[in-house]
């Protein structure tokens, strides 16, 4: 049996140490929160007219931000213990502190019920919310894009719906074939907001997978299995995938269900709409997609987007698309830094969910 290493206690006590750093545990915090309560009834006990009974409650205030659902509802018993008692000490009572300790009982049942429905989840709010921003940070960091030649630009935007930071868009990006190909998606899941953020995250750890893993022409078929094996109420998705020569410039280009790219002629100055046909990802078994075969040459540009950048109510999805070709042109005319972001703001509806890739061959 290996000894524990020298300055560590017995797992479950308050403190632990790595290194030189101490880190309370959950038990230590209720324990250091408990001591104050028991500090105040105790102060309340030597001067009740002096020291305020909501002091009890501070405690309680400190303990549903930084103790886990599982310690939390035993702490709040504690809390109405104690909170029982300073009642109990109080000499004088009005009105309002009548009100003041009925309200403070009911909301620390509210917290006893709230923490013990939420216990499967076993942290804390703030911890929680550390949890989220590292899974939103995780979404993002799907779509970064790698280090490419000097000839070849690439840049994306997302933009949620309401503003929210989790969303049902997302791009994914990488090399193949030893930095020679780079592999460009960009996905479109089922709800938007906060709604498909959940399945926006499971999904895009799986393409970012299998994107790198299988040839283009695999990837939408492996991509369809893979939610149909979720079996998600909402389990459907769009996506368009392309592959890019890094060298000639020649591109493969599949969709499943999503919006058209579009392609800039530098040569001629006019926009193109790619069509490559095939169904949306989870809903049918066994499916081919399509595969444009294209090149973009010096100073050609390729746009990839999701629905929220073209449609608009009761308008032809057909007139967004032209809306946002022209407005990608005007933008054009002043630089290419940060077109994606330009062009994000400027196009789509703040309503829902928006994803943008765009592509450049420097001249």
């Amino acid at each position: 049996m290996c000894p524990l290493p020298a300055g560590l206690p017995l797992p479950g006590g308050p403190m632990i140490r790595a290194g030189r750093r101490w880190a309370i545990s959950d038990t230590g915090i209720a324990v250091i929160l408990g001591l104050v309560s028991v500090a105040v009834v105790i102060g309340i006990a030597r001067d009740p007219v002096d020291v305020p009974l909501n002091g009890v409650f501070m405690p309680l205030i400190l303990g549903v931000l930084l103790l886990s659902s599982r310690t939390l509802p035993w702490f709040a018993a504690f809390v109405l213990v104690t909170l029982s008692v300073g009642t109990w000490l109080q000499e004088t009572w009005t009105t309002r502190m009548f009100t003041a300790v009925v309200v403070m009982y009911a909301l620390t049942i509210a917290v006893i019920v709230v923490a013990r429905r939420r216990s499967q989840l076993g942290v804390g709010p703030t911890r929680g919310e550390t949890m989220l921003v590292d899974l939103r940070d995780r979404i993002l960091a799907q779509g970064e894009i790698p280090t490419l030649p000097d000839a070849w630009l690439v840049q994306s935007a997302l933009s949620s719906a309401g503003g929210s930071p989790f969303a049902g868009d997302f791009v994914v990006a990488t090399t193949s074939d030893h930095g020679k190909r780079i592999e460009l998606v960009v996905v479109d899941v089922s709800g938007k907001g906060e709604a498909a953020g959940t399945r926006a995250l499971q999904l895009s750890g799986a393409m970012g997978g299998l994107v790198g893993a299988l040839s283009p022409r695999q990837f939408l078929p492996a991509a369809n299995d893979y939610l149909l094996q979720r079996h998600w109420e909402e389990g459907f998705a769009t996506a368009i995938h392309v592959s890019i020569d890094l060298e000639s410039g020649a591109f493969e280009l599949r969709c499943a269900g999503h919006p058209p790219a579009v392609q800039r002629h530098a040569g001629s100055g006019r926009w193109q709409v790619l069509r490559a046909e095939g169904p949306v990802l989870g809903i049918v078994d066994d499916v081919d997609y399509d595969c444009y075969a294209g090149r973009l040459d010096p100073g050609d540009s390729l746009l990839l987007y999701t629905d929220g950048m073209v449609e608009e109510p009761r308008k032809d999805i057909e007139l967004g698309i032209d809306r946002m070709m022209g407005t990608a042109e005007a933008l054009l005319r002043h630089t290419w830094d940060g077109l994606a972001d330009r062009l994000v703001d400027a196009v789509g509806s703040p309503d829902d969910d928006r994803a943008l890739l765009v592509v450049h061959r420097r001249p």
